[in-house]
């Protein structure tokens, strides 16, 4: 018979580790839901590839979270969306004077 569980069925002993960023507050008042339907909407559209359309909408799902105070506020290169010298500056960004 065997335990459930991880082998040698005894407790877990393990100390969990706490996410990078820390924990922020759910959406529970649905406050950037249309946001992130349609970054959804796009993963599925690409098939879970990383899209440049798709980033866009991710960013601006972080900066509506920003804007709310569903999590702390960040630059944008610190959250993975280096600054690309094509773009147009992206709403919210601050690089627009260097």
């Amino acid at each position: 018979m065997s335990s459930f569980g991880s082998p040698g069925s005894g407790p877990y002993t393990g100390k969990p580790i706490p996410p990078q960023r820390g924990s922020f507050p759910l959406d529970h008042d649905g406050e950037c839901k249309a946001v992130m339907t349609k970054y959804l909407s796009c993963i599925k559209k690409v098939k879970g590839l990383n899209d440049e359309e798709c980033r866009n909408i991710a960013k601006s799902y972080l900066a509506c979270r920003m804007d709310r105070n569903l999590m702390a506020k960040d630059d944008f290169k610190n959250l993975g969306f280096a600054s690309d010298p094509n773009a147009n500056t992206a709403p919210g960004s601050e690089a627009q004077g260097r």
